[in-house]
């Protein structure tokens, strides 16, 4: 259990330098959009999913109201549903204890607990989301406090850093030949419908191509 934790400590570290700036970025735009520091901080502390916040700030910065902010923020976060399945079998004790449990579950922190047998590594989870959620917490808060010192995120080119975070997520999956019959299925999927659906949901169809893994 120890060794596991630790382990996951280890590997989450990158993803959670990557957090940081992410979430300091998150709270530049949330306080340019009229939020204020406390706001900023108290939101990433509590959604903690960067694509939810984006998605929900965006919203809200273009004049929709705080109900269309959350259906964004929900729709963007639609896909811890099948993570969350495929994780549930994992997880010991009652429904509670396992939707606790659960609330570990990042990205980076799914990928690296998967096993590759259907099986996950919990305390390996625990452990990587650990060191993320604290320099998320951290990076919210220099950006709320420090924003006007940093200026538009965008100059900084930080924009670029979502899709290499998902990216160095996927790296591992690459390796075996069906996450790589996957991976290209769900990004001809995504690719096919950005043009023509709202935000989020690409995403969400994308997902349908992780159906293929089920095939033994």
């Amino acid at each position: 259990m120890r060794k596991s934790f630790w382990a996951g400590v280890r590997l989450g570290v990158p993803f959670a330098v990557v957090g940081f700036v992410l979430s300091m970025s998150f709270s530049v735009l949330a306080r340019n959009a009229g939020f204020t520091a406390l706001q900023a901080i108290v939101t990433a502390a509590f959604v903690f999913a960067g694509s939810a916040q984006f998605a929900a700030l965006a919203v809200i910065a273009s004049g929709g109201t705080a109900v269309a902010a959350v259906a964004a923020g929900t729709l963007m976060n639609g896909r811890f549903l099948a993570m969350g399945t495929a994780l549930a079998p994992s997880l010991p004790g009652r429904p509670l204890k396992r939707a606790i449990q659960g609330q570990a579950v990042v990205d980076s922190s799914w990928a690296l607990a998967d096993r590759g047998d259907g099986t996950f590594d919990r305390w390996q989870l625990f452990g990587s989301t650990a060191p993320q959620y604290i320099t998320w917490l951290l990076g919210a808060t220099v950006g709320a406090f420090a924003g006007d010192l940093l200026g538009d995120p965008s100059r900084w080119g930080l924009d670029a850093i979502f899709p290499t975070f998902f990216l160095g997520i996927l790296i591992a999956d690459l390796r075996n030949p069906r996450g790589r019959v996957v991976a290209l299925c769900g990004a001809a999927i995504a690719l096919a419908l950005v043009p023509f659906t709202p935000p989020g949901v690409p995403i969400l169809a994308a997902a349908a191509a992780a159906l293929l893994g089920l095939r033994r």
